[in-house]
């Protein structure tokens, strides 16, 4: 089975390379390497350094490599930078990903993967944990272009036969995680404690997230692929989509304590003003990723967190 993962040199991007690769799949990957690493990138993999912006490139690249399944996880992924630069957060989420349905469709690919976001997509709920029918109340500009990345897949499905999962990731951690984005908040808290350096809050840290390992949020992608290539086809746009979390909250503060705890850490954190556009609380419901895909989390917070500890330490 050939396989296309593009931002396959970032964080979720490289894991999902891995595994691919240990299923028994040939794997390639885009990456423009503007957040992402070619030491990420697994031996044996083709690699295109490629903006998906650049629409020719990306059609010169699909036709290439004749993907079957296609695993859309490059983004521009930070909610802050939406706000600075909407226009180039469309270009990258709203533009590439047309430029690559496009090329997708003319290389005939057979099931398209598409990395979407139920933190941002949400809004502050009402209900918690949140299934997929609930309300869509993006926050921001990013979150913006995932919905209307799920809305433009949806029509290309149903207009032009490319079938397709949209995954609604929580909070993803792990190691490789860039400790740049705000979203990474494990690998930001977790160097700066493993640097003797005082972590900053931004607003009062009991806002919660839905924190999900990155090796069950790859493991979600490869059984996402799974169900398109057996026939799986969703009817309606929430029917085509899929909670990826663990359904439990898990506030800022408390991740903060558990990491100064394997760290070592021992001061207290410093709080700033809370960020635009960011939600209270997030738990994503996957009660339908487990009946229909079979998905279910392996990777506890605690084991998590300390695996993820462990890879910063050896890392720096």
């Amino acid at each position: 089975m050939r396989a296309l993962v593009t931002g396959g040199a970032g964080f979720i991007g490289s894991h999902l390379s891995e595994l691919l690769l240990r299923e028994g799949w040939e794997v390639a990957v885009i990456d423009d390497l503007s957040t992402g690493r070619e030491e990420n990138l697994p031996p044996g993999v083709g690699f295109y350094r490629l903006d998906l912006v650049d629409r020719d490139g990306v059609t010169r690249a699909v036709q290439d490599l004749r993907p079957e399944v296609v695993f859309h996880q490059a983004a521009q992924a930070s909610v802050v930078h939406s706000w600075e630069d909407p226009a180039r957060d469309a270009q990258v989420n709203l533009v590439g990903l047309l430029n690559l349905l496009e090329a997708s469709l003319a290389a005939r690919v057979r099931a398209f993967v598409f990395a979407s976001s139920g933190g941002v997509l949400y809004g502050d709920a009402e209900t918690i944990p949140t299934p997929e029918t609930a309300a869509k109340v993006p926050l921001s500009p990013y979150g913006v272009a995932k919905l209307a990345g799920e809305h433009y897949l949806y029509t290309f499905q149903q207009a032009r036969g490319l079938p397709y999962i949209a995954l609604r990731y929580g909070n993803v951690y792990g190691p490789r995680q860039d400790p740049q984005g705000e979203a990474g908040v494990v690998a930001i808290f977790g160097r700066a404690m493993l640097a003797g350096e005082v972590p900053t809050i931004y607003g009062d840290g009991r806002q919660t997230r839905d924190f999900v390992y990155v090796e069950d949020v790859a493991r979600a992608n490869l059984l996402a692929a799974q169900a398109l290539l057996s026939g799986f086809r969703g009817q309606e746009l929430d029917e085509a989509a899929f909670n990826v979390g663990t359904g439990v909250e898990t506030s800022v503060l408390t991740i903060f304590r558990e990491l100064a705890r394997l760290t070592g850490f021992s001061g207290e954190p410093r709080f700033a003003a809370a960020r635009p556009g960011e939600v209270r609380r997030s738990a994503l419901d996957g009660a339908r990723a487990a009946q229909v895909l079979g998905f279910t989390p392996a990777v506890s917070l605690g084991e998590g967190l300390a695996r993820t500890v462990d890879w910063l330490r050896s890392a720096a």
